[in-house]
């Protein structure tokens, strides 16, 4: 265990190192061209993948049918590295994030580059208003927009319901909704160092068409979500299912 906190120690250090350096190589174009941008955390994406493999132990993969151009992802979030697998597959990603994330050194800005829309947690009304001028906004560049349905990211068995904010959009933008399931917590938690070895996976469901009634959409969403997810953890010995409670809505 004292082995496999050191390395998860060096490898959490080499992995902002590195997303400083890439930030200093790809800057220059991504001032002046977006898809720089998109290059830039898909490549810094793939390389976070690369080095948990060999110096943690976490592999990774992303099954299902790869969503492209105008569509909504619904995902489940159980830390930094179900975000690293869906931008490392996703052609252009943007983000349903935190305002506070906007002041952040490199990321901020980047996340901005690449069309992420920044909310104020707080007031619901008020977040909702932000989350769909963000949506709507003429200069908002196209892509695949991520969503995180229960708000925050949530640990493996944990329960947090599913908010409205993802039925708004869903409705507003009369988009295809693709739900994403994972299992990355149990390899990656939401704080802390230590870093477990495993199959880290994320995995694209089956689309939600448009036009599904509010209550329908949000029901549909979190059994599917909630479901896949178990698996996924069952499928990597997790023994203890998320309670029964997450698909009764």
């Amino acid at each position: 265990m004292i082995l496999q906190y050191l390395r998860s120690l060096i490898f959490v250090g080499q992995m902002y190192l590195a997303m400083a350096v890439y930030a200093l190589i790809y800057t220059p174009f991504v001032l002046f061209n977006r898809d720089a941008a998109y290059a830039a955390v898909h490549a810094y994406c793939r390389y976070v993948r690369w080095t948990a493999r060999w110096m943690v132990g976490i592999r990774s993969e992303v099954r299902g049918e790869v969503p492209e151009g105008e569509v909504l992802i619904a995902s489940k979030h159980q830390s930094f590295l179900d975000i690293i697998l869906i931008v490392s597959a996703l052609p252009r990603p943007k983000f349903i994030m935190k305002a506070s994330l906007v002041h952040a050194p490199i990321l901020g800005w980047y996340a901005l580059r690449i069309g992420c829309v920044p909310v104020d947690r707080g007031k619901r009304a008020q977040a909702i208003r932000q989350m769909m001028d963000g949506v709507t906004a003429g200069d908002a560049p196209a892509g695949q927009l991520i969503i995180y349905p229960q708000g925050t990211r949530v640990a493996p068995g944990a329960y947090l319901p599913y908010k409205v904010g993802s039925a708004v959009i869903y409705e507003t933008t009369g988009q295809t909704c693709v739900p994403a399931a994972t299992n990355v917590g149990l390899f990656w938690p939401r704080h802390g160092i230590l870093r477990k070895p495993g199959l880290a996976v994320v995995e694209f469901l089956e689309p939600l068409p448009p036009g599904l009634e509010r209550h329908e959409f949000l029901r549909r969403l979190e059994t599917e979500i909630e479901l896949a997810s178990n698996r996924l953890m069952q499928e990597s010995g997790y023994a203890e299912p998320a309670p029964s409670n997450t698909l009764s809505t």
